[in-house]
């Protein structure tokens, strides 16, 4: 069952033309959402479903900066700034408190792994520092174990994402923005060579800009165009505890559990290092791509070669635009969690923290992760058509920074000066093939 998102007011009708349109309504389309209503821009985002219905709302709710890609942690700090202020821009609470962030370290070597990602860190003036084996007992009391380590970041933090995406929308709704859910985008339209509308099953919108953040849902959307987005689906198995006292304030991480406190008084729990990557059709046509990752990630990930190909061999990769898209046929992905890894989660973590031993699992899910081949999201232009701006493949990484990278994507449409570096987060890097996916 999948998690449940407050529900907000929405629109039913369509606007005729708004200066852009972002498809989707996760993390990534709601702040993008946000940051150009802020702005004053005329702006109206489409989801074929519901807000927060997928990846969105089925996430730990770390915010965190530690650990991060390099390439990310300028975008986590932004994120961490627009967190900050959440709750007064949008006049409600969505969790959000800097309790801070733990990676606990099993041995030596992941100690040092940790202190060479520190090292390059700090030219950000990140707040993480090493904890020794007695600091972590300080910080993180009550293990039965003994830490090689850790890597602690004090001011890294949580939300709640079945809050925070549906109240963003709703205080972009407030600026003036359109939101209309149960309402799937078919495609995009050009004129001149660049994008001048997009159509959806109740209509089209002229406009002159559009931001895809379709999450798991890119690169089908992205081949029907022509533009060939290197992206695969990983499922995550998650659970939250019914409330329970005694356990750490912090978002903390071990070898084979991850935990966070939630703002109802329990926990959401996951198997940290196992999620499943189910053998589709796309894995072959992009094996060599993410062969180099699933080599280096390899014991993070557990391959099943059952249970999804032929459910996605059967999903047509084109159609026209005045026919019934996917998106209109399966408007949630909702896959099922694995109960095997969401016990074995809970049983890991209650040997690490006895304190959680009168948990209960209050409820688990699965959720469809969008990755890409070097585990950074793509947000910028495809130059290949003009007006057109992806921002997909966060690999896990979206809730978190996902305020941030609202303010980057606003800033990259409108043509203000970027808030961070948006190199390293070009969709060119994979070669910037625009043919068919």
């Amino acid at each position: 069952m999948a998690p449940e998102t407050i529900t907000v007011e929405t629109d039913d009708r369509l606007p005729a033309r708004a200066d852009v349109v972002i498809i989707g309504g996760g993390i990534a389309g709601v702040s993008t959402l946000l940051a150009l209503a802020d702005q004053g821009v005329s702006v109206a985002l489409v989801e074929k479903g519901r807000l927060a219905g997928e990846q969105s709302s089925r996430n730990w709710g770390f915010c965190r900066t530690q650990g991060r890609d390099q390439a990310e942690v300028p975008l986590a700090l932004e994120a961490l700034r627009q967190w900050d202020r959440m709750a007064e821009r949008l006049g409600a609470d969505v969790g959000f408190t800097r309790a801070g962030a733990c990676y606990l370290c099993e041995t030596g070597k992941e100690v040092a792994a940790y202190e060479a990602w520190l090292e390059d860190a700090r030219t950000y003036q990140v707040q993480s520092r090493i904890l020794t084996s007695e600091e972590v007992d300080k910080v993180l009391p009550g293990s039965s174990r003994r830490w090689a380590g850790a890597l602690y970041t004090a001011n890294d933090g949580r939300a709640e994402p079945q809050l925070a995406v549906p109240l963003m929308a709703q205080a972009a709704r407030r600026l003036g923005a359109t939101v209309t859910v149960n309402c799937a985008a078919r495609g995009i339209e050009t004129k001149a060579g660049r994008v001048s509308g997009v159509v959806t099953e109740r209509g089209t919108i002229a406009c002159d800009a559009v931001v895809l953040a379709g999450g798991a849902w890119s690169r089908l959307f992205c081949g029907n165009m022509g533009v060939d987005f290197p992206q695969l689906k990983v499922l995550g198995s998650v659970m939250r505890t019914t409330p329970i006292d005694g356990p750490p304030e912090l978002a903390v991480a071990g070898p084979d559990f991850a935990f966070r406190k939630r703002k109802d008084g329990g926990y959401t729990v996951a198997r940290r290092n196992r999620y499943e990557a189910f053998v589709v059709p796309d894995s072959f046509r992009l094996l060599a791509t993410f062969l180099p990752a699933m080599i280096r990630t390899r014991k993070e990930y557990t391959i099943r070669l059952f249970g999804r190909f032929q459910e996605e061999a059967r999903i047509p990769r084109r159609w026209t635009l005045d026919q019934a898209s996917p998106f209109e046929a399966t408007r949630v992905l909702d896959p099922e969690p694995n109960p095997a890894i969401v016990e074995e989660s809970l049983r890991n973590l209650v040997r690490a923290f006895p304190a959680f031993g009168p948990a209960k699992i209050a409820q688990s899910w699965g959720g469809l992760i969008d990755t890409t081949p070097d585990a950074v999201p793509v947000i910028g232009p495809v130059a290949a058509v003009p007006g057109f701006f992806l921002m997909s493949g966060f690999s896990g990484h979206g809730f978190g920074i996902g305020p941030g990278a609202g303010r980057l994507m606003a800033e990259l449409v409108t043509g203000a000066t970027p808030c961070v570096d948006p190199a390293p987060f070009r969709f060119e890097r994979f070669g910037g093939r625009a043919k068919a996916a």
